[in-house]
């Protein structure tokens, strides 16, 4: 007897559905065919010992199992309980007449229970484009596809469950999740704010220009002068996601098996941190089943990079590419996958190997020619995709020591908000712009015009400053972006003579 039952594959960020044809003939092998990958292959243990164990029997006949389209590979053990409910039906102990309503997708333990699937959001979203009238997977999976609106999601524990819901027994209860209501009751919890720090207003002014017009951000500074705390709360003055980046973001990490169980919907900026040891293969993506790095699970959000000339130079290079295009392709033989990576990149490092260059109280103790050594770790084309270099200075005691409140996140993340909301109404008949820091040179010389007197300005800071002439549009770029936040229409000289103190690294003779 033949049945087809519907499963699903996953390629980069999107899905596609995958019909499983089971046809049990005479004979005794049993084979799967269809561009299988090895776990596939092994499903037959599985299979065999979850039914058995569950009181079902696995068929003494021939059983070919084909996987269409046959020219697409397919990979994982999330087939298991498709193969499974295809062989059931097939040997006549499900009734087949509901089957192709459902998208059917698990792995199988040996006592015939299910473990987690990857991907259950993309694959919810395409199930519903098709037409499904529901969607059977994990329990720990049901939450996550659930926030797909006009599909029945149904979340089972063990093959039992499926069985007996297919053969009218027993009803299986319907995941519901309400998709608005769980994306608005955690789209601003943060668990770091920035009135914890002491101090250190110059920088969290630099933290609030870069959130404003989405730059990239380098803070420089002597050791437990407080960058990496700085940083770790610079997604709580961000905008928050809307909806669809909120759904966009939940499918990256439901691709990559990130979610918990009791996790719907992403709905806060994430915030990656990867250890300098990371691999350019764990940053950016890839892998023989290809996977998305940690520059797509900061989709949406923050890269922070700390220590960065201790990370591989290789590591560096690869993200320049990504930095521009907002994306990474990943290329195999018979396959290339697109993974977004639109996120912004801060940077922190120490401004020597010791830490005590240009430190106010402590003497560096480098000797001649380390200095610049050091710095020369960063290349020129990654330090150009970086619109704000920021000196941090270390806190004195009287400011750690006062009562002074310092000022909520939320009052800053207002201030962002407006800001953009102008680069909103300026970008909006270039729907893939969104902040003034994605802008490209031409559009630079449009929106970014500087009177006459600012001209001069920007001329004498590149001669006496040795700015570096890779400078000019990024000091253009964020002087708007300094212009947004005070609400004026024109670049003013005080929003061009801030931008430009931000270019520490361009300056020549910074390290001596």
């Amino acid at each position: 007897m033949l049945v087809k039952t519907f499963g699903s594959a996953v390629y980069g960020i999107e899905a596609t559905t995958i019909t499983v044809e089971v046809n049990i003939t005479g004979g005794t092998k049993y084979y799967v065919v269809g561009l299988p990958d090895n776990a596939i292959k092994e499903s037959y243990f599985r299979v065999k010992s979850a039914l058995k164990n569950c009181n079902y029997h696995m068929p003494k006949q021939q059983v070919v199992v084909n996987m269409a389209p046959a020219d697409i590979r397919k990979e994982g053990s999330s087939y298991d309980l498709t193969i499974a409910v295809g062989v059931l039906a097939a040997s006549g102990q499900i009734v087949p007449d509901e089957l192709e309503k459902y998208l059917i997708m698990g792995e199988l333990s040996l006592d015939g229970g299910l473990q987690p699937i990857r991907g259950a959001l993309p694959i919810a979203i395409q199930a519903r484009k098709e037409g499904y009238k529901g969607f059977i997977l994990p329990k720990q999976n049901a939450r996550e596809a659930a926030i797909v609106d006009n599909l029945a999601v149904f979340g089972v524990n063990s093959i039992t469950q499926v069985v007996d819901f297919l053969n009218g027994e027993k009803p299986l209860e319907e995941e519901v999740v309400n998709t608005r209501d769980e994306f608005y009751r955690s789209i601003s919890l943060y668990d770091a704010d920035f009135s914890d720090v002491k101090g250190q207003e110059n920088i969290k002014r630099s933290l609030e220009i870069a959130a404003a017009g989405g730059h990239n951000l380098i803070l420089i500074g002597p050791p437990g002068a407080g960058k990496t705390m700085l940083a770790k709360r610079l997604p709580s003055i961000l905008p928050p996601l809307s909806l669809s980046e909120a759904l966009e973001t939940t499918k990256i990490h439901s691709v990559a098996g990130k979610l918990a169980a009791a996790d719907a919907l992403v709905s806060v900026r994430p915030f990656r941190s990867p250890h300098h040891t990371v691999s350019d293969v764990a940053l950016v993506g890839g892998g023989g089943n290809p996977q998305p790095g940690e520059i797509s699970l900061a989709h949406n959000g923050v890269l922070f990079l700390d220590e960065l000339p201790e990370f591989k130079r290789t590591v560096l290079e690869v993200m320049r590419q990504p930095l521009e295009e907002r994306k990474v392709t990943i290329s195999r033989a018979k396959m290339s996958v697109d993974y977004p990576s639109s996120f912004m990149l801060v940077a922190s490092m120490n401004p020597c190997p010791c830490g005590y260059y240009n430190h106010p109280d402590r003497e560096c103790v480098c000797g001649p020619g380390i200095v610049q050594k050091y710095l020369s770790k960063i290349s020129g084309p990654l330090l150009d995709r970086i619109d704000l270099h920021v000196e941090v200075t270390p806190v004195n005691f009287s400011e750690l020591s006062s009562e002074r409140i310092s000022e909520k996140s939320e009052v800053i993340r207002e201030r962002v908000i407006k800001a953009r909301e102008i680069q909103q109404k300026r970008f909006i008949e270039k729907p893939d712009l969104h902040c003034n820091a994605q802008m490209e040179s031409k559009m630079v010389r449009q929106v970014c015009k500087i009177s006459e007197a600012g001209q001069i300005l920007l001329k004498k800071a590149m001669e006496k400053l040795g700015l570096s002439a890779r400078a000019y549009d990024r000091i253009l770029k964020v002087a708007r972006t300094i212009a947004d936040l005070a609400g004026t229409e024109d670049i003013q000289i005080e929003h061009l003579a801030e931008a430009i103190q931000f270019r520490s690294l361009d300056r020549e003779g910074w390290a001596g």
